[in-house]
């Protein structure tokens, strides 16, 4: 059976992540991305009302007109969690397609809350929900299968998608971190990935996330981010004035610890931001979370303010707003606090609290750098990077490719500075460039079995 790699988006980029993979004459499409940079760097863009092609044109989206070089037909497109990098194309590009969309529950839900909102195109692809764990058959031909195992990342309901072949597997491996003490969920399954990698033909391709692949040693897990957040926030339980905490808002498990930690300090949590509403919103509706029931979520700005208008009322000293505005994105609540633009008055020793990473990319770098500043000018002090990634460092790596055993190797989910990490590794365990080591770029086709 041939199989084909077609490497679309995000491999020049972390963003607009897009991979189809051909066995034979069933094609599956692995993420429909979407890079927010390109967009945050125009003003007012509003990606639900433009075009596909425009998008293209700004590089916010896959560019997927390679897909006429496949010769079979898509079966499906399989988006591996909720984050937008991943599925935040999905309304643009989907309709192209006469193929169902697989996820998990939770990233299915996320999805159809895209396509709800999209403006511009019908998207009336079948959405199908599996669960991690499961398999279902693609295409005819009864040779082919879809799998998902489990992994842990910084959004609840992750997986690794697996396509089984006669020739072997092709695992795709974005984006997880090897947490074997999650704080929602379960932990990764890596007994799984090491049967993947004895069974039948082995691993005949691992396409891997180099996020991390330049830093030494592994991710901690999620309960390390937990516990120090729990540390930063005991210490200013004496604080009586303004405490307001930041992180992203689909990072449900960090969101959870925020709201438990909160009431521990004596104060009332109450979540504001569209997104922070959205994300925590779907993940209570969907049992994946139980918040208290009195907590306060809201999305609309006026609601919003209004809330702020409650707590001035009442008194800072009495809640702990978690709020949208992490990366110092211009719309966000965090960014409209720092400029003065809500009801809330920041005073001299407040604490802000960012419980996220800055992501290394310039446009991020700056929003934030400028958030900062200004809330430095209004006397806030800053606790920053109470974080782990949700990404594997080198030696994560290592055990995914002791696991697996792979026959070729597809490098992924950076630019070519990014992936110089993951090539050395690899270059280390025997892997050489041009063999079994395929480093490319959007847009190219890998032929690994004719």
């Amino acid at each position: 059976m041939e199989i084909e790699i077609a490497t679309i988006g995000g491999y020049e980029e972390v963003g607009r992540q897009m991979t189809a993979v051909r066995a034979g004459d069933d094609v599956v499409i692995f993420d429909m991305g979407l890079n927010l940079s390109q967009v945050l760097i125009h003003d007012n863009v509003e990606t639900e009302r433009m075009h596909s092609l425009d998008l293209i044109d700004m590089g916010a989206i896959p560019d997927d007109r390679i897909m006429s070089d496949l010769e079979g037909d898509v079966q499906a497109i399989v988006p591996t969690h909720g984050h937008l990098d991943h599925i935040g194309a999905i309304s643009k590009l989907a309709h192209r397609y006469d193929a169902p969309v697989v996820a998990t529950p939770f990233t299915i839900e996320l999805v159809k809350q895209q396509i709800e909102g999209e403006q511009k195109f019908g998207v009336d692809n079948d959405l199908i929900k599996m669960d991690p764990g499961e398999t279902m058959s693609i295409g005819d031909s009864g040779q082919v299968d879809l799998e998902f195992v489990n992994v842990t990342h910084s959004i609840i309901d992750a997986i690794n998608p697996v396509l089984h072949t006669p020739e072997g597997a092709v695992v795709y491996g974005l984006d997880k971190r090897m947490d074997h003490t999650p704080v929602i969920g379960d932990p990764i399954d890596m007994e799984r990935f090491r049967e993947i990698g004895r069974e039948g033909n082995g691993v005949l391709c691992y396409i891997e996330d180099c996020t991390n692949a330049n830093k030494k040693g592994r991710t901690p897990s999620e309960n390390v981010a937990r516990e120090h957040l729990r540390d930063v926030l005991y210490s200013m339980e004496d604080y009586d004035g303004g405490i307001v905490a930041t992180t992203f808002s689909s990072h449900i498990a960090r969101v959870k610890s925020l709201v438990e930690f909160a009431d521990d300090i004596g104060r009332q949590p109450v979540l504001l931001g569209r997104s922070m509403e959205k994300y925590s919103g779907t993940a209570e509706r969907l049992d994946f979370v139980d918040f208290p029931t009195d907590l306060g979520m809201f999305g609309h700005r006026k609601s919003v303010d209004r809330t702020f208008k409650r707590i001035m009322n009442e008194g800072k000293e009495n809640f702990l707003p978690v709020v949208t505005g992490h990366q110092g994105e211009p719309r966000a609540m965090l960014t409209r606090m720092a400029r003065g633009e809500t009801p809330y008055e920041l005073d001299n020793g407040d604490k802000v609290v960012f419980s996220a990473r800055v992501i290394p990319e310039p446009t991020n770098e700056g929003q934030r750098y400028q958030a900062e500043k200004l809330l430095g000018m209004q006397g806030a002090r800053i606790y920053d990077d109470i974080h782990v990634s949700g990404h594997l460092c080198q030696e994560g790596h290592y055990e995914m490719l002791d696991a697996l055993q792979p026959q070729n190797i597809v490098p992924a989910h950076q630019d070519l500075k990014g992936l110089s990490g993951y090539v050395n590794l690899c270059e280390s365990e025997g892997y050489k460039m041009g063999r079994d080591l395929h480093v490319t770029r959007n847009g190219n086709l890998i032929q690994l079995v004719e």
